[in-house]
């Protein structure tokens, strides 16, 4: 049987991180050369971007409400170029995680288990499609605030302090530009290193349903019972090169989801507050829309696919029951008993065991959330 490229579904995502500098070609890390020197210029230069924003906090410090229109944005540009920090500094891990997906032990043996993992991969891609739209729809809107503008001055899409006047031209053209292509180049960081990690998951799960079904399949061989023992065996080192894959999948993501499901929260509610602000059906009011479900969507697939590893993972010990078990030799069952007892427990993704993915961790973020837009409201005295 053809082997089964589990490269091929992210190659698209491959080749975006290694056109924004985040994915030395080959399988080794950074080495001095132009692409190391290219992915220099381009951190500093987005570096540069947020530095400006942050900046202009001090000057509007005593507007709260612009404060706040300004804060929300900062934190989730901030939180991209920390996966870009993450991703330069663990690549090393990351090209060993990708290597390790690609061994004999992650491989489907029939067209069955083909069919069997086709649909969780499919649902990892539409949900990929509908992050992408939503997000570039919000930049869609970022890059005409001029239209929700009343007068005729000249509007950059962020609000920014530079050592110049950013509105004479051809400075303001400049800036402007500069402006979105930043924000784009940090929206396709946040898109594409969150479908890294959520395909990490995904495959996770792929294998569980692999490792399930072959333990499902687990037969008695009265010509040769030493090779139930051998497939079980095998069953067993599948099992645990899976909780390596995991291990090194967690190894890199642990410090990107710690940090944004502590941001997130924050960003949804100070959107929301947001939302009180602009007028109903404008620009700004689709802007903030799209950017508060983009949030939302990015949290729940985080979530989402970590909870799916922790049930597929479930089901792993149910399968070694609905083998041929009881026509086992002794030994072969001494074995599969105690594989699942060690199966008690399902796998769980966490963050240094703070946040659990999981939809219970997703209801918690908007609830959190919510508790800030209140907080926000009332402050800003409407309520």
């Amino acid at each position: 049987m053809k082997r089964f490229d589990w490269m091929d579904n992210i190659k698209i995502n491959l080749l975006i991180m290694n056109f924004m500098g985040l994915w030395p070609t080959g399988d080794t890390s950074y080495k001095p050369g132009f692409y190391m020197l290219y992915t220099t210029v381009i951190v500093i230069l987005v570096a540069s971007h947020i530095l400006s924003e942050v900046i202009n906090i001090y000057f509007v410090r005593d507007n709260l409400e612009m404060v706040v229109g300004i804060i929300y944005i900062i934190l989730i540009e901030i939180m991209a170029a920390t996966k870009a920090v993450i991703v330069i500094r663990k690549m090393k891990t990351l090209k060993n995680t990708v290597k390790l997906i690609q061994s004999d032990w992650f491989q489907p043996q029939n067209n069955t288990q083909i069919l069997l993992i086709q649909p969780s991969i499919n649902f990892w891609k539409l949900i990929y499609k509908v992050f992408v739209t939503a997000s570039i729809g919000c930049n869609i809107f970022w890059m005409i605030p001029l239209l929700s503008s009343s007068t005729m001055k000249k509007q950059l899409p962020f609000l920014a302090w530079y050592p110049y006047d950013a509105a004479v031209s051809p400075l303001y053209e400049i800036t402007y530009v500069f402006q979105l292509v930043s924000t784009g180049y940090l929206t396709f960081i946040s898109i594409n290193v969150d479908a890294l990690i959520c395909v990490f998951n995904v495959y996770s799960c792929c294998q569980f349903d692999l490792l399930s079904d072959n333990l499902r399949n687990l037969e008695f061989i009265n010509d040769n019972p030493c090779e139930t023992r051998a497939s079980l065996i095998w069953c067993i080192t599948h099992h645990e090169q899976i909780l390596r894959f995991v291990k090194s999948c967690n190894d890199f993501f642990k410090w990107i989801l710690f940090w944004h499901l502590i941001v997130s929260g924050v960003s949804i509610g100070i959107t929301m507050f947001q939302l009180t602000l602009v007028t109903p059906f404008s620009t700004e009011f689709f802007s903030l829309l799209s950017f508060g479900c983009s949030i939302i969507l990015q949290i729940f697939i985080y979530c989402y696919f970590g909870n799916e590893v922790e049930v597929r993972s479930n089901f792993v010990s149910y399968a070694t029951f609905e083998s041929d078990w009881i026509n086992f030799p002794h030994s072969t069952k001494k074995d599969l008993l105690l594989f699942s007892m060690n199966l008690t427990r399902p796998l769980t993704i966490s963050t240094f065991n703070v946040f659990q993915l999981s939809l219970n961790t997703f209801v918690t973020i908007l609830k959190t959330a919510w508790s800030y837009f209140a907080l926000l409201y009332q402050l800003s005295g409407k309520s």
